[in-house]
């Protein structure tokens, strides 16, 4: 198995809108001045690091907004430049919300199981719901499609419906599910009927119904799955996802002591479910806060393995910047008994500010050799394709962009014809 990942390319349409309750960075830029080309630039830069050292790189286009289709089930009427008009001016949240850029973050897009853990040896997918938020909920349906479009040989690949778009089975996919050497990880911050351990300040996103329902969907053997509830008191602290405070890649794992609501208990559970060694980095709080945590995004960077069987972690120039996390990384993540040997830091500013680091912008898919012949070729980066999607973001992508921009119909109509270029382009119109 070939662990590919997908990044979301940025749309032209990136902007600060301070939708995400619980996310700290997201609502503290709300209002801001985006730069969208300066946005899609730097998430291409980040995937080209990995081609350049041999990691298969893919990506997933961006979804067009505004979203007319939503606009109008609301409500709004007329030609599509008076319904912009018109949802700006009488109901400026909802066309905000409708307006959102987030499908760039695809670790949200679904949760996927590899063939070789399946038991009809299919790679499954299930697409979030993304019920918590409404600006994300809009995303589902065109995920879905997309993912049906590029993972199309049915001999392959096996895609399940969203789950219901209901409280009791709130999804926000692979940003709390960790593979670890061949043990599916799955955090969720609440339960049915259970009032206890739930945060008080922000809403929990992932269930534990919505967990399970997965695990029987992927056809995932019982003794591969483990269960983990989140520390409400984190969630409450900004860690509206568990990829803001633990991360795992095959055989190492990387958490904060305060991640989960079982403490140590929970660190038992996992590594008794694997079945080799885990190579264990605990970060302790009296080191580094919740708080740092959640403002330089340790957590969400992205682990991989290169060719040579060593391990890179790629993590965002806020946690070189500051002193404290870039000294935890040297001592004890770079000098630890583990198998990452090299750190890089990336610039991704744009996409930070609105709370979503390297580990937010990519899904994780492990296939085969068979399953990637499977797919369109052009989803996968190369010094070619990145030629070609820089002229694009250049030509297409404006340099500074506020939510009054997006009123533009003449803008609109720019960017629904550069997208169709570019879905064309991918064999996937």
């Amino acid at each position: 198995m070939i662990e590919v990942n997908f990044d979301g390319l940025v749309s032209p349409t990136h902007n600060y809108a301070g939708l995400a309750i619980g996310n700290l960075a997201s609502t503290s830029s709300g209002g801001g001045v985006s730069r969208p080309r300066e946005a899609a630039l730097q998430g291409l830069e980040k995937m080209m690091t990995l081609v350049n050292r041999g990691v298969p790189q893919a990506f997933f286009p961006p979804q067009l907004r505004p979203s007319l289709p939503t606009l109008r089930k609301l409500g709004f009427e007329g030609s599509d430049a008076e319904v912009l008009k018109t949802a700006f001016e009488t109901a400026p949240g909802i066309f905000a919300a409708c307006s959102s850029a987030s499908s760039m973050w695809t670790a949200n897009a679904a949760t996927v199981a590899p063939s070789e853990e399946t038991a009809d040896r299919k790679v499954h997918f299930t697409p979030a719901n993304l019920v918590t938020n409404f600006h994300r909920s809009i995303e589902v349906a065109e995920t879905a499609q997309m993912l049906r479009s590029i993972f199309r040989d049915e001999s392959c690949f096996a895609h399940h419906d969203p789950l219901p778009a209901t409280a009791l089975f709130a999804d926000e996919g692979a940003a709390n599910h960790t593979r670890l050497d061949g043990v599916h990880l799955f955090v969720y911050g609440s339960v049915s009927g259970d009032r206890k351990d739930r945060p008080s300040r922000f809403p929990a996103r992932q269930t534990l119904e919505a967990c399970q329902a997965i695990a029987r969907l992927h056809q995932l053997p019982a003794e591969r799955c483990v269960f983990i509830r989140q520390n409400p008191e984190v969630i409450d602290a900004g860690v509206f996802h568990n990829d803001v405070i633990s991360v795992g890649h095959e055989t190492v794992f990387l958490y904060h002591e305060e991640a989960f609501a079982d403490g140590e208990n929970a660190i038992q559970e996992i590594v008794g479910q694997c079945p080799h060694h885990l190579a264990i980095i605990k970060v302790p709080a009296s080191e580094i806060s919740v708080e740092r945590v959640v403002k330089t995004y340790l957590f969400n960077s992205q682990i991989v393995t290169l060719p040579d069987g060593g391990m890179l972690m790629l993590c965002p120039t806020e946690c070189q910047e500051d002193n404290r996390v870039y000294k935890f990384i040297v001592d004890n993540i770079l000098g630890g008994e583990n198998p990452i040997r090299e750190v890089v830091y990336r610039d991704l500013k744009q996409s930070m500010k609105n709370g979503g680091g390297p580990a937010c912008l990519r899904l994780r898919v492990g296939l085969t050799e068979k399953e990637i012949a499977a797919l369109p070729p052009r989803v996968f980066l190369s010094a070619g394709t990145f030629g070609f999607l820089e002229s694009w973001v250049k030509k297409y992508y404006p340099e500074e962009l506020e939510i009054s921009d997006l009123v533009d119909f003449e803008r609109y109509k720019r960017n629904a014809i550069a997208l169709s270029k570019l879905n064309s382009w991918l064999g996937i119109a």
